[in-house]
């Protein structure tokens, strides 16, 4: 921690400053500001560490508000000397990454556009559409993010009809592949009937479209075709005919052709309003659009040059990236805050020289100008969605009589058949999107719930008191005040398809000194609880599950803590505790739409978990509860006694004559069905 006597900032410390400055090295490296409370201000890099942080306190040179404002609170300035620049530039991004300083220019990763995932830290690598881009292997490869989810979609839809891939996350069957291994769409993968060096051979042939170099590709499967047929293969010569036939369809459907171009590079872009920045990357290669990746940027509250925005998109995006996925050209729509040494990163990492240019006339320009407006399009797709879901939020705490917005909205609902795998569902809303990484599962416990008596009373009074049984004990105590650690919570980034079920899943709540207060009743952290309390419940169903609910919470000293509402289905009438009569309220008013998109989210997250456990029941086997039997052993069982009734009727010397059953097996399997 910064001492007492380092509390002063450095522009007004001139001596202490200077002293500061010599002691930075002119040598590569990152630098790191931090304030009085010992909080990290910025993180940057330079080819030469000291002018770099000099120049921030220099009075000829002009800065913009945004760094003036940074400056005057600097109170400590570390450093990190590393051996080149481009060291330098890995070592910043995985610093921003992790500390996320409010002066840097903060990409979010919300889940607004797809990755295609290659898990090649796998013998067997699956290939798979994610919008999680967590490096949970080293090995393993992320290309993009894609902005037209259907064209990704199909894409990866087509490929595996043209290469023969793995088609299920799991095994369908222990003993024997699947049919999709008999109809030529899967080498085996399951039973190992392809080895992981001919599999990865064809993982790698679909990796290359997805890194541009589908021309590449085709070429050297027109040479093995040559080859094949040469050598009086034909049937191999046919199977590489029909695959450059599938990927000439996909070029054809996705490439957008440019003329008089045959230079691989890519033309990035953005708009961007007082809050939010939207960039586009296109691909090209070979004269081609093979690409369209999108990002999301927050725009701090003091503003940025908007070729820091594009900087910091570069760095993260070129990091990530392959050596051969680097174009020999980079055309900007704004000039970069240090475009020499991201030029010479780039170009040690390809080893040829890339270039680095803002067009100002003729193709390249026109160029720039095309990627611009894609970026404008969705940036007003984002601020209609914006407005849309506000609106619908200041209509909901209307509705209720609110006194603030619902930051964090939770749904519940439960799912069986007549008492059969019961399950509930929690589903999150935060600010009115989607929040997937908090949905959470339920298995009803209750012993009254059981096949042909199902009481969804008594299940969602059971969901409810699992889910704030930690609250229990501080419930009591609870005081109408907001604890400085949880006041100020930032709007999650606004996605651009509300009905998209993935739009909103990496939503997080971070702590911002720019947002606004809330004034309702929150849970602080100094009473020892996390700030996962919700603002609003809306259950799903009527007066009686309301009112099973309600029993829980004022039990648990909670109900005066947060909202609690209840939506039914067949008139989308919303009721409150205590009230016998519905709320006047018209079912397509946007609050209440809001309400019944997370009542319809709740009811799709319980079904599709219902529908899991359901089959999973079905393909039990009662003898997969018997402690000791193995598939093996099962295997062997059926085939000596062709079925279960037959083993429950056998005696213990019997089922001892099956092969590989012994006499304590045997009186256990007896045992098992004799109780």
């Amino acid at each position: 921690m910064i001492s007492s006597a380092k509390v002063t900032p450095l522009v007004n410390n001139p001596d202490r400053l200077e002293r500061r400055l010599k002691e930075i090295p002119a040598e590569p490296g990152v630098y790191l500001m931090r304030d009085g409370s010992d909080r990290i201000l910025y993180i940057g890099k330079s080819k030469k560490l000291r002018s770099r942080v000099r120049s921030y306190f220099r009075n000829t040179q002009p800065l913009s508000p945004r760094i003036a404002m940074m400056v005057r609170q600097v109170v400590e300035i570390e450093f990190i000397v590393t051996d080149t620049e481009a060291e330098s530039l890995a070592l910043e991004a995985n610093l921003v990454k992790q500390h996320q300083p409010y002066f840097n220019v903060l990409l979010k990763d919300d889940k607004k556009y797809p990755y295609i995932c290659i898990t090649w830290s796998e013998d067997y690598p699956r290939i798979f559409i994610t919008r999680k881009r967590n490096l949970r292997k080293e090995k393993d490869r992320y290309y993009g993010p894609y902005v037209d989810v259907g064209l990704l979609r199909s894409t990866l839809h087509l490929l595996k009809q043209i290469f023969p891939q793995r088609q299920r996350p799991r095994p369908l069957f222990k003993d024997r592949p699947c049919l999709n291994y008999d109809i030529g769409r899967c080498p085996g993968v399951c039973q190992q009937l392809v080895s992981p060096q001919e599999y990865r051979q064809m993982v790698q042939k679909m990796a290359m479209v997805f890194q541009g170099r589908t021309g590449e590709l085709i070429d050297i499967l027109s040479k093995n075709m040559e080859q094949a047929a040469e050598s009086l293969n034909f049937e191999l010569a046919a199977k590489i005919r029909d695959q450059i036939k599938g990927l000439n369809a996909l070029s054809a459907d996705q490439k957008v052709a440019l003329p008089d171009d045959t230079v691989s590079r890519d033309a990035i872009s953005l708009a961007a309003d007082a809050n939010h920045a939207c960039i586009q990357l296109f691909q090209i290669r070979a004269g081609r659009l093979v690409g369209r990746l999108g990002f999301f940027a927050e725009v701090p509250s003091g503003g940025i040059e908007l070729g820091a925005i594009l900087q910091r998109v570069l760095e993260d995006h070129y990091q990530t990236v392959d050596a051969v996925e680097i174009p020999s050209e980079i055309l900007v729509q704004h000039q970069l805050t240090d475009t020499e040494l991201l030029a010479e990163w780039l170009s040690e990492r390809k080893g040829r020289k890339v270039t680095i240019l803002v067009p100002q006339r003729q193709t390249k320009a026109e160029l720039i100008e095309m990627v611009e407006r894609n970026a404008k399009y969705e940036l007003e797709r984002t601020q209609k969605f914006a407005d849309r879901n506000s609106q619908a939020m200041h209509d909901l705490a209307a509705i209720l009589d609110l006194s603030d917005l619902p930051h964090r909205i939770e749904g519940y609902d439960i799912s069986h058949i007549q008492g059969a795998n019961p399950v509930a569902s929690q589903v999150v809303f935060i600010n009115g999107t989607p929040a997937k990484q908090h949905y959470r599962h339920y298995k009803i416990k209750n012993p009254t719930v059981t096949i042909g008596h199902s009481d969804d009373f008594a299940s969602l009074a059971e969901v409810i008191r699992r889910r704030f049984r930690k609250y229990k004990d501080v419930g009591a105590g609870l005081t109408d005040t907001i604890s400085p650690q949880t006041d100020n919570l930032t709007k999650p980034a606004l996605s651009n398809h509300q009905e998209n079920p993935d739009v909103g899943a990496g939503l997080t709540d971070t702590i911002s000194p720019q947002t606004h207060n809330l004034t309702k009743p929150a849970l602080s952290r100094e009473q020892g609880i996390s700030n996962d309390f919700p603002d609003l419940i809306m259950i799903d169903g009527g007066k009686g599950q309301l009112s099973a609910v309600v029993a829980v919470l004022q039990d648990m000293n909670l109900l005066d803590k947060v909202r609690v509402v209840s939506l039914a289905k067949q008139r989308e009438e919303i009721f409150l505790p205590g009230e016998s009569l519905p709320l006047p309220t018209d079912a397509e008013q946007p609050g209440v739409q809001l309400l019944r998109r997370l009542r319809d989210e709740a009811h799709r997250f319980a079904v599709s978990f219902h529908r899991q456990q359901r089959s999973n029941t079905l393909r039990r086997s009662r003898l997969d509860e018997i402690p000791g039997l193995g598939f093996a052993r099962q295997k062997q069982l059926l085939a000596h006694f062709r079925s279960i009734d037959y083993i429950r009727e056998a005696s213990v010397q019997q089922l001892a004559e099956v092969p590989g059953i012994g006499s304590r097996l045997a009186e256990d399997i007896y045992t098992y069905f004799h109780p």
